[in-house]
């Protein structure tokens, strides 16, 4: 990867219901890099707009990642519920390949009242069947576990950098918004953002910088963890210093805007980046 590429979490609110070409021509005169599709209901994408999403990428090198349905939890207590997420994140896989994606991410799990070692054996598995199924159909795209919001859900930082040392095709996409609210307001300084970088860098190799899927957005937050995205105005996120980070590592991939407004923070985030 040449650079750090500022996406949206989907399309520009400003293209309205107007679709992908729309959407991505709007990105470009705002000089955005691409978006997330978000197929979070439901992994849905006519040819049609495959076609386009992959021809306007390509012909105005744009970025694209996808983020895999909300209904996915590979620790169910039921079986089929298992499979059915196997296959969410598959068709996500496929989909991202057809647009020319280059990364696709997924909430992988909930705790459900287990052991976190239980829970990552569980996840480890399902990984594993998912990776070989892709490795089988030339798939390369990278899957990226993200790191979650609440302590009911699987996902710190440090279980999906374990997991991704076993995968050739798995990494953390790391959302930083979510791990300032599971710890409750903390993971919100320079220190604590290069120290989190550091362990990455550590743990998978430096190559982790060049190659980086991240989420970010203002966030509440409860002792609980996550509540709801908020635009970086109203939240007490510290994109600044976190992007000083970013700097200082050079670290390049996607850095994805989820807060309400999403074209307006990505951009204020991609002015701010290049001011520094």
């Amino acid at each position: 990867m040449e650079k750090l590429n500022f996406l949206t979490a989907g399309l520009p609110l400003a293209s309205g219901n107007k679709g992908y070409e729309a959407g991505l021509n709007i990105l470009k005169e705002l000089d955005l890099d691409g978006l997330e599709a978000e197929f979070v209901h439901g992994v849905r994408m006519s040819p049609e707009n495959r076609k386009t999403v992959l021809s306007f990428a390509k012909e105005n090198n744009m970025l694209i990642t996808c983020h895999g349905p909300f209904y996915i939890n590979l620790n169910s207590d039921a079986q089929e519920k298992i499979d059915a997420s196997i296959v969410r994140i598959l068709d996500t896989a496929r989909t991202g390949k057809d647009i020319g994606a280059y990364s696709i991410t997924f909430h992988a799990a909930f705790y459900m009242k287990k052991n976190p070692e239980e829970v990552y054996k569980i996840v480890y598995d399902s990984m594993e069947k998912i990776s070989e199924i892709l490795e089988q159909e030339e798939n390369n795209i990278w899957i990226r576990p993200e790191t979650t919001g609440k302590g009911s859900q699987w996902g710190t930082l440090e279980e999906i950098t374990e997991l991704s040392k076993h995968f050739k095709n798995v990494l953390p996409c790391v959302d930083f918004s979510h791990i300032h609210a599971r710890n409750k307001g903390k993971f919100n300084t320079y220190d604590e953002f290069s120290k989190m970088l550091e362990f990455m860098g550590n743990e998978l190799g430096n190559d982790i910088f060049d190659n980086f899927h991240a989420h970010l957005a203002g966030i509440e937050y409860t002792d609980k963890g996550e509540k709801k995205h908020l635009i970086f105005e109203d939240s007490d996120m510290n994109y600044k210093d976190l992007l000083k980070v970013f700097k200082k590592f050079n670290v390049k991939g996607a850095l994805v805007c989820e807060s309400p407004n999403i074209e307006t923070d990505a951009k204020l985030l991609k002015d701010y980046y290049l001011s520094l």
